[in-house]
């Protein structure tokens, strides 16, 4: 399908006829959202529309009240610098997040988020910023640059494109899964071939690029278990994927 196909894009359902609300939550957007991570909620909103779904689109950065009844989660990457910044706001949240987490809550963590959720950041320097540890993984600060277009084998979501930009090399646990495997490109680290991990309705994921554009088959898993979660029950829509499936083919023919 091609962009100027002639099919006309879905129309959004009415307030009124909307199936229900969910609550989208951004961490830290103003301290890890680079590469285009703030794309994902973007994405994310306007698909829950295409659904039937209303969104209403949050935001917690640092000394900010946690708000109630949270949906769906995203978190973006950042440099040192950022996790820095919110590492001790963070870990005054950690019960919060962990609770969440373990009641299934959907959550798509990118890059530095991804990290800080582990055990551990060890930055090259040799100072460790501490995770919350929600997910069983460590990350070790390199001198080695690991960038580039990347193509991840999934066996949920097929193939999973993005870009990736990190020098910090993460190690899986036994407690979680990885997301897939990398036919090309690096992922969490330059030795296993594994990229992302995965762990109850959790994603979590080197890819910039923004990832959920490129991969609505994830955007979708977040929204149906949010759904799910909240209301027993997910009925789809009708999503416009004539743009994502156009990002699609364009990425795929990217040279690493």
């Amino acid at each position: 399908m091609t962009a100027d196909s002639g099919h006309a894009p879905p129309t959004t359902p009415s307030a009124d006829a909307s199936k229900g609300t969910i609550r989208v939550l951004q961490l830290y957007p103003r301290d890890m959202n680079i590469y285009g991570d703030w794309g994902n909620a973007l994405v994310l909103q306007q698909r829950l529309k295409w659904h039937g779904y209303t969104p209403e689109l949050l935001e917690y950065n640092v000394g900010d009240e946690f708000p109630d009844d949270v949906d769906l989660i995203v978190g973006g990457g950042g440099q040192d610098s950022g996790q820095l910044v919110i590492q001790d706001d963070l870990q005054s949240r950690a019960e919060t997040l962990r609770g969440l987490a373990e009641d299934d809550t959907p959550m798509l963590l990118i890059c530095g988020t991804y990290q800080l959720f582990g055990r551990f950041f060890k930055t090259r320097s040799g100072s460790v910023i501490p995770g919350i540890g929600v997910l069983d993984v460590e990350t070790h600060g390199t001198d080695e640059r690991l960038i580039g277009n990347v193509k991840v084998t999934t066996t949920e979501f097929g193939e999973v494109l993005g870009y990736e930009n990190h020098s910090g090399q993460t190690t899986l646990g036994p407690g979680v899964a990885p997301l897939g495997t990398v036919p090309k490109g690096t992922g969490n680290n330059s030795k296993d071939g594994q990229e992302g991990a995965r762990y109850r309705n959790i994603v979590a994921s080197y890819l910039h690029g923004s990832l959920l554009p490129k991969n609505p088959a994830i955007a979708d898993y977040l929204i149906r278990t949010a759904v799910e979660r909240k209301y027993g029950s997910f009925t789809p829509g009708g999503p416009d994927d004539r743009y994502a499936v156009l990002a699609r083919e364009h990425a795929i023919r990217r040279p690493r």
